[in-house]
């Protein structure tokens, strides 16, 4: 592929992986309740899942997706079901002070992972964006191997970078949060985002 087909679809790219949305809102949630553990699995699910989609849409299989639209929508309340978890666990979870956290559990990363990979898999945004726009960004009748290892590898720095940045900006705000009262309010607002974002990708 050319590379001024690659820099277009890296710029379409960027703004829809930057654009605030239900996915960045749990994910900012998340660091701002518990700080920068687990995020990098959070983070991978989001880039497998549109790796996902984009193989989908590169290799034609845009009917498949289509037919297979009742799993996606199950995978999807499937998703924000475990996202309400967090959030009442945020909600309930007690005031303790930033870098007192005890260790995660061991399987919690999974869990992660497979939330936003099921969020991305479930998203309307991302369905819309590699199903409707990258055909008018790259052409798909022209792209070789190579060349989908080019726009997948730059798929996975993109938003690692974009998200990463997201989540370095919510730990960093999370410093703020010293006092008991503080660190509780902060709790329940995340918790409360986060129960939005669910409540956003399971109504679309």
């Amino acid at each position: 592929m050319t590379l001024t087909g690659l820099l277009v679809f890296v710029a379409a790219y960027a703004l829809a992986v930057a654009s605030p949305g239900p996915g960045v809102a749990a994910l900012l949630a998340r660091v701002l309740a518990k700080g920068l553990h687990g995020v990098v699995p959070f983070i991978c699910g989001f880039i497998v899942g549109d790796l996902v989609w984009f193989t989908v849409a590169a290799a034609g299989m845009t009917v498949l997706a289509q037919a297979f639209e009742g799993v996606f929508t199950a995978v999807r309340y499937a998703g924000a079901a475990y996202l309400l978890y967090l959030a009442w666990k945020l909600w309930t979870a007690p005031a303790v002070p930033v870098g007192a956290q005890e260790a995660p559990p061991r399987d919690e990363g999974l869990k992660l992972f497979l939330t936003s990979l099921a969020l991305t898999l479930g998203n309307p945004k991302t369905i819309i964006f590699f199903m409707a726009l990258l055909p008018s960004v790259l052409d798909l009748r022209t792209l070789t191997l190579l060349g989908a290892a080019e726009v997948a590898g730059t798929m996975v720095v993109v938003l690692g970078v974009v998200m990463g940045a997201y989540a370095l900006a919510a730990a960093r705000a999370r410093q703020v949060f010293r006092s008991s009262r503080a660190l509780k309010a902060l709790n329940r607002g995340t918790g409360a985002v986060m129960a939005g974002a669910a409540v956003a990708i399971a109504s679309r």
